[in-house]
C-alpha cells in the first residue's frame, strides 16, 4: 500500500496541486485523467520526487517500509529513497543517442545500482525480450520507431526493479499505428502485477487495465472509481463535461 496524503505543489504564486489524497495498493493500476493544465504531470512527478511538494507525505508500507514527510527538515535524506522506488516512462523517449537499445537499459543498474555489466546485460536482454525488443537489442535509438524507443523507455525503467512504475502520457508523442505495441507492453506488466500509475488520454487502455480511473481538475481529485462505473455514470458535473469533450476528440 502507497498512501498518499495532502500533496501541495506551487510554481511561484501557481498553485498547482492543493491537497491531494491517494491510496495505492500494490498490483493495482491506477489511470489518471483530466484536462490539461488540471495537475496531472506534476502530481506524477511528485511521487519520484522529480518535482518536491511544499507540503504532503508518501508512504510505502510494505516490506521496505519508507515515510516522506515533505514539510519535515529531514526530508532530503529521504528523497534518494522515494526515488529509488519508481521508474518512469515520460512522453519524450529521452534515452541516450549515442547509446544502443541494450546500453540505455543497462546504464542505470551499472552505474547507479553498481550491478556488474554481465548481470545487468543479462537482465537487460530478458527486458528487451519481454517488451518485443529482442532483435533490436543491437540498435540504436535512431535506428528505431517512436513506439520502439518508447517500449526501450519501459524496458529501461524496469531495470533499476521498482515498486511503483510511472507512466506519464507514454503514447502521445507516438504516430497513432504505433500505439498499440506500447499499450500492449504495458497490459503485460499489469498482467504480471505491476503496480502502475498512468496519465493517459486513451480511454480504451482505461477500460481494459485500470482497476482505479482518477479524475483531476485544477489541482485537485474530482472523482475516482472503477472505470465501468466512471465511464458509465460519472457523478461530478466537471467529470461529465472531461468526458464528453475526450469522447469528441
Amino acid at each position: 500500500m502507497i498512501k498518499i496524503r495532502n500533496i501541495h505543489k506551487a510554481f511561484g504564486d501557481n498553485e498547482i496541486l492543493r491537497g491531494i489524497d491517494l491510496d495505492i495498493k500494490k498490483g493495482q493500476v491506477i489511470v489518471i485523467l483530466g484536462p490539461s493544465g488540471s495537475g496531472k504531470t506534476t502530481f506524477l512527478r511528485c511521487l519520484n520526487a522529480l518535482e518536491i511538494p511544499e507540503q504532503g507525505s508518501i508512504a510505502f508500507e510494505n516490506e521496505r517500509p519508507l515515510q516522506v514527510d515533505f514539510a519535515a527538515k529531514s526530508v532530503k535524506k529521504d528523497i534518494l529513497a522515494l526515488r529509488r522506488k519508481s521508474g518512469m516512462v515520460f512522453q519524450q523517449y529521452n534515452l541516450f543517442p549515442h547509446k544502443t537499445a541494450l546500453e540505455n537499459v543497462m546504464e542505470g543498474p551499472v552505474y547507479v545500482q553498481h550491478k556488474s555489466p554481465q548481470r545487468a546485460r543479462e537482465e537487460a536482454l530478458n527486458l528487451l525480450g519481454k517488451v518485443g525488443l529482442a532483435d533490436k537489442v543491437d540498435l540504436y535509438p535512431f535506428q528505431l520507431s517512436g513506439g520502439q524507443q518508447q517500449r526501450v523507455g519501459i524496458a529501461r525503467a524496469l531495470a533499476l526493479q521498482p515498486e511503483l512504475m510511472l507512466f506519464d502520457e507514454p503514447t502521445s508523442a507516438l504516430d497513432p499505428e504505433l500505439v498499440q505495441d506500447v499499450l500492449d507492453s504495458m497490459k503485460e506488466l499489469a498482467l504480471e502485477g505491476m503496480t502502475m500509475v498512468v496519465v493517459t488520454h486513451e480511454i480504451k487502455f482505461a477500460l481494459d487495465v485500470a482497476d482505479l480511473v482518477v479524475v483531476m481538475d485544477q489541482g485537485v481529485i474530482v472523482e475516482q472509481g472503477s472505470p465501468q462505473q466512471l465511464f458509465d455514470n460519472p457523478r461530478h458535473e466537471r467529470t461529465k463535461a472531461f468526458l464528453q469533450r475526450l469522447r469528441a476528440h
